[in-house]
């Protein structure tokens, strides 16, 4: 059976897939977009049911459509995201074939580009984009064993409290993701423990603003790497209930248990770091100077902006932060289930080309591989903070979609120089 000829082969249909589509067809270049499910399916089934983006609908978009149904300053819901891609996609005519799944990308022998195996046919790619994003694969830490009576499930497969059985909860991670996951199993009547790491908590909104635009006139945004040691820190922030600051402080208060991170586990007891109290100061920390920031932003530029002095009184720390809980007998405090909300990692095993290091991360510049041809999308800090959003994938993918061009204005010299030497011209 032949091949299927293709020009440029992108690997997913999510919002970067939908991005690289539009650039490329912009600039006139012969694509096709595979995926294995529908357009833009982890907002679909890989979100928990109540699923709100983080960032306003005025931000969180790309430039050539609007969200319907959605206030500028609202929070759309996962399916609305979803119907948003789909909507986009037909709107720019984007080739995708969906229902396709990439199987293996390798190298041809003797000829240029890429020989590609589909669950619907092989495919010859002269360049391949692989837009599947960074949240590929859950991660759950190997910390409590299968063999351990607890049901222990991924925030990526949890949908809605119902889903647990009875008892209290262990929520581990304290992103966007566990914050708003405990809040929600907490509401339903559970006792949730929330385990707090390291992270960075911005307010939602500051003197009328919401913070996404806080961050895009002070820079922030464009930053091209991350603060050391920060590559990883999670952002505590939330669209849920119309978007509200994350207060460790008071989701004690509304009865969920705050403890450090989860360390280990030895024969039915959670052990967990004694940073607690860190973790939560350098989160004020971090929200207080963005504060700070804002302030002199505002006065520099003589805005007219209500001053919110409310807005930098902390509450006080709960029992849990100043006397922490550093073991926790899960049977005895009634925990029947665990939720990992601990992040996702890349899974590129069907991409057998030379473009990843020893520990299997892309080695790529703003996209563009080692491996010549082949270009990756949607990373975290692929050209600055904003890379993995919706908004800063639109950006990125404008880049490579330019490095494509000019990689085709190469080959075209050279097979006009192959015809001028051949006489054909």
């Amino acid at each position: 059976m032949s091949s299927q000829e293709v020009e440029v082969l992108v690997v997913g249909a999510g919002q970067a897939g939908v991005a690289m589509s539009e650039h490329l067809s912009e600039r006139g270049i012969s694509h096709l977009v595979l995926e294995r499910d529908r357009i833009a399916e982890r907002w679909r089934s890989m979100r928990w049911d109540s699923l709100v983006a983080n960032g306003p609908a005025w931000h969180d978009r790309f430039p050539g459509l609007d969200f319907t149904g959605v206030e500028p300053g609202g929070f759309p819901s996962k399916e609305q995201v979803a119907n948003y891609f789909a909507a986009y996609a037909e709107k720019i005519g984007a080739p995708i074939r969906c229902g396709v799944e990439v199987t293996s990308v390798r190298k041809n022998v003797g000829a240029p580009g890429f020989h590609v195996q589909t669950t619907d046919g092989d495919f010859n790619a002269r360049y391949v984009v692989a837009a599947t994003g960074p949240f590929q694969k859950p991660v759950i830490p190997a910390v409590v064993p299968e063999t351990a009576q607890l049901v222990q499930i991924h925030s990526s497969t949890y949908r809605n409290p119902a889903q647990l059985p009875e008892g209290a909860v262990l929520v581990v991670g304290a992103g966007s993701s566990g914050v708003q996951i405990a809040a929600e199993i907490q509401r339903s009547g559970r006792q949730v423990f929330l385990s707090v790491g390291p992270h960075d908590r911005p307010p939602r909104s500051y003197r009328g603003r919401d913070f996404c635009w806080w961050l895009g006139v002070l820079g922030k945004w464009d930053a091209s790497t991350p603060p050391q040691g920060a590559e990883h820190v999670t952002i505590a922030v939330s669209g849920a209930d119309g978007g509200h600051t994350v207060d460790f402080r008071e989701l004690a208060e509304n009865g969920i248990k705050l403890v450090g991170r989860t360390m280990a586990f030895d024969a039915g007891t959670m052990r967990f770091a004694s940073d607690l109290r860190e973790n939560i100061a350098n989160g004020d920390a971090h929200y207080l100077e963005l504060l700070d920031e804002a302030d002199a932003y505002v006065e520099r530029n003589g805005l007219d902006l209500p001053k919110e002095p409310e807005a930098r009184i902390l509450r006080p720390d709960p029992e849990t932060v100043t006397n922490p809980v550093l073991e926790l007998d899960l049977a005895g405090a009634g925990v029947t289930s665990i939720v990992w909300a601990t992040g996702f990692a890349t899974d590129y095993g069907w991409l057998e080309v030379d473009a990843f290091d020893e520990k299997g991360k892309p080695r790529q510049q703003r996209g563009v591989s080692t491996e010549p041809g082949i270009y990756f999308l949607g990373l975290p800090w692929q050209s600055r903070r904003g890379s993995s959003f919706i908004w800063g994938v639109w950006h990125d993918a404008k880049y490579v979609a330019d490095q494509i061009a000019i990689q085709r204005s190469y080959l075209a010299h050279n097979e006009q120089d192959a015809l001028v030497a051949s006489g054909a011209i």
